[in-house]
């Protein structure tokens, strides 16, 4: 196959990882708001992080229970932990 079927094959797969990411996390339930009017202590870029972390466990998930094909799996958690800051 030429180098682009390639390319696009990985490009589609990323897509669709990203897509079953994205419905995980709308279908997770939220946390409640604080109920207090206090700023929160967690410094800021924080959720990113965390929502970051968050889906990198549901791709996991995903994988476990083979929704997600291992070449799949591997191109999503690349791509998240590439998304990860450096402290």
């Amino acid at each position: 196959m030429a180098p682009s079927s390639f390319g696009k094959r990985e490009r589609e797969r990323a897509k669709q990882a990203k897509a079953a990411a994205k419905r995980e996390r709308q279908q997770s339930p939220q946390p409640a708001p604080p109920e207090d009017d206090a700023p929160t202590t967690a410094p800021r870029g924080a959720g990113s992080t965390e929502d970051l972390l968050r889906e990198i466990e549901a791709v996991h998930q995903q994988f476990e229970a083979g929704t997600l094909s291992y070449e799949e799996f591997e191109a999503t958690k690349a791509d998240l932990l590439g998304q990860l800051p450096v402290d």
